[in-house]
């Protein structure tokens, strides 16, 4: 039986919202992260095969299940179903983690009353190791005010209103090793296959002259037309963003962010030749069958 405990508000009027699919091996570390400091803490799981749930329970954390129908979908049922009492909203990853020169920062930002959003530059690690890279996404908002890109990946938040900048960093440590995160990495090429394959809406309008984000779109949309592109975005991410910095970390995570496009367009190109998307899998043991003799 799991001890259900309720959340201990922290001193920040911060509701936490995260979802989630088989977490655990992240859960107690987030949760440790946000004690003492978010006013209220919200999972929306997947229906997790490990022990995400139990975890997130254990600390109090006000966890909901709901059939995942992808992130944008996802993400807009939590900010319109939640019972979010705290004044301030905060998008987080269950592999994020916030600093706590940043958690000083969102308080002081909260107090200054002069913007109803916030990006944050996202820093990412890569085997246990900080790259230079680092995106600058929307995160924190007056609860109420965001609304997320109806897509099936890549999704972020719309919000109305005055706009900000923080400082520090929110820590991205995605994957514990390189199995999970080849694991994870294979379902996002799929999901960006499809979207390629049925030209479903891209997570912003491509622009080439309009934001950063609006370029990474014309950019990932136009991708195909370009020669050399596997070569090009090897270097752009080696060379340009600098993870040449981080020694064989760096570049090993440059090739494989190069090879993550490949695939993409080996998934599509392979949905266009069989006229079919691809079948839904079930990855790991499930439950014993009482049908079938058992044995140990």
């Amino acid at each position: 039986m799991v001890d259900v405990r309720d959340w201990k508000p922290g001193f920040a009027p911060v509701a936490v919202v995260m979802i989630s699919l088989n977490e655990g091996h992240n859960m107690e570390a987030v949760c440790h992260n946000l004690a003492g400091w978010a006013q209220e803490v919200f999972l929306v799981d997947s229906y997790s095969q490990d022990d995400t749930v139990e975890i997130a329970l254990r600390h109090g954390v006000q966890v909901v299940q709901r059939r995942f129908r992808g992130f944008g979908d996802q993400w807009n049922f939590a900010l319109k179903n939640l019972p979010i009492a705290a004044p301030w909203t905060m998008k987080l990853d269950p592999d994020e983690r916030l600093s706590e020169e940043l958690k000083k920062e969102i308080q002081e930002a909260i107090r200054g009353n002069a913007y109803d959003a916030f990006s944050v530059p996202i820093r990412l690690f890569f085997m246990d190791r900080p790259l230079p890279v680092r995106w600058h996404l929307v995160r924190l908002w007056r609860t109420g005010r965001a609304r997320f890109s109806d897509v099936f990946a890549n999704e972020h938040a719309l919000v109305e209103g005055r706009h900000g900048q923080l400082r520090c960093d929110i820590e991205h440590r995605d994957s514990p090793d390189l199995d999970h995160w080849l694991e994870k990495q294979n379902r996002y090429t799929t999901a960006e296959a499809i979207i390629a394959y049925t030209n479903s809406p891209l997570a912003a309008t491509p622009k080439l002259l309009g934001t950063a984000f609006e370029r990474r779109m014309w950019f990932k949309k136009n991708l195909n037309g370009l020669p050399f592109r596997y070569v090009l975005l090897f270097l752009y991410h080696w060379l340009w963003l600098g993870t040449w910095r981080a020694g064989w970390v760096g570049y090993g995570w440059a090739r494989l962010r190069s090879d993550y496009f490949r695939i993409i367009e080996y998934k599509r190109r392979e949905m266009c030749i069989t006229g079919r998307l691809p079948g839904r899998r079930v990855y790991g043991p499930g439950k014993a069958d009482d049908r079938v003799t058992q044995y140990d």
